[in-house]
């Protein structure tokens, strides 16, 4: 457009449009660290002190004053893959508790048998007919211990299981981890919208925010689990946190009341309150919990999600950060934030950096998972059939052939085969029908939207008789490794699922031949 030739009616009308459009759009703005007063140079510590750690980073998106300053996917994770938020579920399902009571379709003090009617155990006790929505909200049902794992895996009405289950504690009293308890939340938000959590979110916050894609496991009722099985995206954790650190406004438009944010996000209740000083301040698991988030140190709170899934608010420092990951030490991995990130935000802009910022940029570009590499290339690869003796992990046969840099296997259960493809040296991405590794993996759920899997896959000699293969399902935390050790005609095969971190190692045997 020559701007030249355009009247100034027009031109203002046109500059105004763009204007609007900017500010209603959905995609995160982008800026320099140092233009919103933080060091590229701490930045960079960070992610070098990321890759150093016990963490398996997957992604990270940095935020300062609502634009993104850095961010980095570690390959062979990207930017357009969801991955499997685990916990951080609860705050989608906390939030849409906070747009039914919006509409005035509940409220925090309704008792939550009185959705329930034709679930109830044959003695409703004292304590159960106190429980109250708020109380489920603030992880304090009563129940002890925590009943999740135990009814999801045996029992298909998880609705009745809950209820069936006695309240020990005075309800709203004493804090005890209870994922069953969240998943109570997005049945009673179903059961007053006639919707799924998932589809009442889609209006409401969803699509207001631009998160398209999303998914959520549900049980065998149809009842998305609430306290955990979301898949979004980092940039829609990212999103979702901005959203709470602007008090529920969004694009200019109030889609949650700023009462509601500052509720959920407050201590409500305290884990321990009996911990010394000395234990509070050196846990972010010890500093309260509000609406399913969880207070921080340094005056921030957050969402949290099993194996290292972060979305942080930072109040103070107008600051949010998301992270996806795997690590056996979540106090270690968000200790990396209080010592890297949060020195870094300085009040006002900062003097221009493009040296450093050159310097992350390339970082940021070049982030991976650790490729390991053949320490020795056998002269005559395998190219054959194994049959396992009985085995706990349902294995039947297992086949290899090695064509260049490929190594493809097949491995057949007494139901199904699945043919996977390593790469050498290379991740070689793939899809499988072949179940992944998860925390809840046992429950009794309809996880057939989830298959086939997006997986990535790896192989490399450790000697000349032993194959290692790493097959990653990138759309979630985890993955499995197969270590391979071939004696002529015999073959050992031990296998690990990364969430154990070393332990519950299985090892089968085989021999050549169908």
């Amino acid at each position: 457009m020559n701007i030249h030739k355009v009247s100034p009616v027009l031109l203002i009308v046109f500059l105004s449009a763009l204007s609007v459009a900017a500010q209603t759009s959905n995609t995160l703005q982008r800026s320099l660290p140092e233009e919103e007063g933080v060091s590229s140079k701490a930045i960079l510590q960070f992610v070098k002190a990321a890759d150093k750690s016990k963490t398996s980073f997957h992604s990270f998106m940095l935020l300062r004053h609502g634009k993104v300053i850095a961010e980095g996917w570690w390959n062979p994770y990207k930017p357009e893959l969801r991955h499997t938020m685990y916990s951080c579920s609860k705050s989608f399902t906390a939030t849409a508790v906070g747009f039914a009571v919006q509409e005035k379709r509940l409220s925090l003090t309704d008792k939550v048998i009185s959705f329930f009617p034709d679930q109830m155990p044959a003695t409703v006790s004292a304590n159960l007919a106190d429980l109250t929505v708020k109380d489920a909200l603030i992880m304090s049902d009563g129940q002890e211990p925590d009943p999740t794992l135990t009814i999801a895996a045996k029992d298909s009405n998880w609705v009745k299981g809950f209820l069936s289950t006695p309240v020990k504690y005075d309800p709203g009293t004493v804090f005890l981890y209870n994922s069953l308890g969240t998943y109570m939340l997005s049945a009673i938000v179903q059961k007053v919208t006639g919707l799924q959590i998932v589809e009442y979110l889609k209006p409401r916050l969803f699509e207001p925010l631009g998160i398209k894609d999303m998914d959520w496991e549900s049980d065998t009722k149809g009842i998305n689990t609430g306290g955990w099985g979301l898949r979004i995206k980092t940039e829609d954790m990212a999103k979702f946190a901005q959203l709470f650190l602007q008090k529920g406004n969004w694009n200019g438009k109030q889609l949650l009341p700023a009462g509601w944010i500052e509720e959920a996000s407050a201590m409500q209740i305290l884990q321990q309150p009996e911990a010394p000083a000395s234990k509070r301040d050196s846990s972010d698991w010890l500093q309260g919990y509000g609406y399913q988030m969880w207070r921080c140190r340094n005056n921030a709170y957050r969402g949290d999600g099993a194996y290292g899934q972060f979305m942080i608010v930072m109040p103070d420092e107008d600051a949010i950060l998301a992270i996806t990951a795997e690590t056996a030490d979540m106090q270690d991995e968000i200790n990396l934030v209080w010592k890297y990130l949060l020195p870094a935000f300085k009040k006002t802009a900062l003097p221009a950096d493009k040296k450093t910022q050159t310097v992350l940029k390339a970082a940021l570009q070049s982030l991976a998972v650790p490729v390991a590499k053949n320490k020795i290339t056998p002269a005559q690869r395998n190219n054959r059939v194994y049959t396992f003796a009985a085995n706990d992990a349902y294995l039947k046969n297992i086949s290899f052939a090695f064509d260049k840099q490929i190594c493809r296997v097949k491995l057949v259960t007494d139901s199904a085969a699945f043919p996977l493809s390593f790469g050498e040296g290379k991740w070689i991405a793939g899809i499988t029908a072949k179940p992944g590794p998860s925390l809840v993996g046992g429950a009794i759920e309809n996880r057939a939207f989830l298959y086939p899997a997006k997986i990535n896959g790896l192989y490399s000699w450790k000697d000349e008789h032993t194959l290692q293969l790493v097959l990653r399902y990138i759309e979630s935390p985890h993955a499995e490794t197969y270590t391979c050790r071939f004696d002529k005609d015999k073959l050992t095969v031990d296998i690990e699922k990364s969430l154990d971190f070393g332990k519950n190692k299985k090892t089968i045997k085989a021999e050549a031949g169908e």
